[in-house]
């Protein structure tokens, strides 16, 4: 179907009216850029039950991650929830807990599980493998501190969006081969699944769609610096295996340069034995889930993710 009229609004404000885009500015541009986009149109901070930062000292060097619970409206402080660790995108460079904190707060409520959303470390200040180590420490922390979290341990999730869908899935994997099988369920939306892809969407919406080819390639660069595209970790389409993994929801938009690579990533863990439930939201662009003062599909897509989430 062509672009909604909400998909058209937001690509002629960032061409027409000559918005620089993301790989026009520095980092701290790009990231303050992003933040006024998602405070915005990502709609508002509706009302939790609780909202606590979480400080994760990592036991393997005594570092602290940093997280933010959420806990949806309703519960008891004491019911013990299935937990969602949420990964935010922006290119592995830009994003973080206080832009994705409308989100997260819908997500909770809807849901009804309980949310951690992980404040990664951002390249190119930290680059690969950072983020890769920080995803897989919050899960383990997570497992380890379950009392405190007031969570099963037993029913986590991993979601994410965009490098943070890819984060999810390379956590998966990781889990998978320690053999740790407390993930029960993937929640990507849009996610970033091979970095180098020749597949026809990467050149049809290269130009014109909100995700620019010159945009995805200043998120590699800073993300990758020593190259590493090849590494299944930074694209997990590439590992060897993609078998064992958990029931995926994989949520995708028509107009978006890496749908291509989603679905080919999606028939290759079907070939290798996988569940994948794909859901494409029609007319809309990169990037839409976080914003819902102007695509309604957001709002859709998380009742989406609510209703598989809930049968945790």
């Amino acid at each position: 179907m062509p672009l909604t009229a909400q998909a058209q609004s937001l690509l002629d404000m960032v061409y027409r009216v000559g918005a620089p885009r993301f790989h026009e500015l520095s980092v701290p541009q790009a990231r303050h850029s992003f933040e006024k986009l998602q405070f915005a149109f990502g709609g508002e901070r509706v009302a939790v039950s609780s909202v606590v930062d979480v400080p994760m000292r990592l036991t393997d060097s005594g570092d602290v991650l940093l997280g933010r619970s959420y806990r949806p409206l309703g519960v008891n402080p004491l019911d013990v929830l299935p937990l969602v660790i949420y990964l935010h995108g922006g290119g592995w460079c830009i994003g973080d807990v206080a832009s994705y904190d409308g989100f997260c707060r819908r997500l909770a409520n809807a849901s009804g599980c309980s949310v951690l959303s992980v404040d990664y470390r951002l390249a190119p200040e930290h680059s690969f493998p950072a983020a890769v180590h920080d995803s897989m420490a919050a899960l383990e922390w997570a497992q380890e501190n379950h009392g405190l979290l007031e969570i099963d341990p037993g029913r986590i999730s991993l979601a994410g969006d965009s490098a943070g869908g890819n984060l999810a899935l390379v956590a998966a994997l990781e889990a998978r081969d320690r053999g740790l099988d407390s993930v029960r369920e993937l929640v990507l939306i849009y996610p970033s699944t091979q970095i180098h892809s020749d597949r026809p969407s990467r050149e049809r919406f290269s130009d014109g769609y909100f995700l620019d080819r010159e945009s995805l390639e200043w998120f590699f660069a800073r993300y990758l610096p020593q190259g590493d595209a090849l590494d299944w970790r930074t694209s997990p389409f590439l590992a060897d295996s993609l078998a064992g993994l958990p029931p995926i929801l994989l949520l995708m938009a028509e107009y978006d340069p890496l749908v291509d690579d989603c679905l080919a990533f999606a028939a290759r863990v079907e070939r290798e034995g996988g569940a994948v439930d794909r859901v494409t939201f029609d007319g809309v662009v990169h990037g839409f889930v976080t914003l819902p003062k102007l695509f309604p599909e957001a709002s859709a897509a998380i009742d989406v993710i609510a209703e598989r989430l809930r049968r945790l």
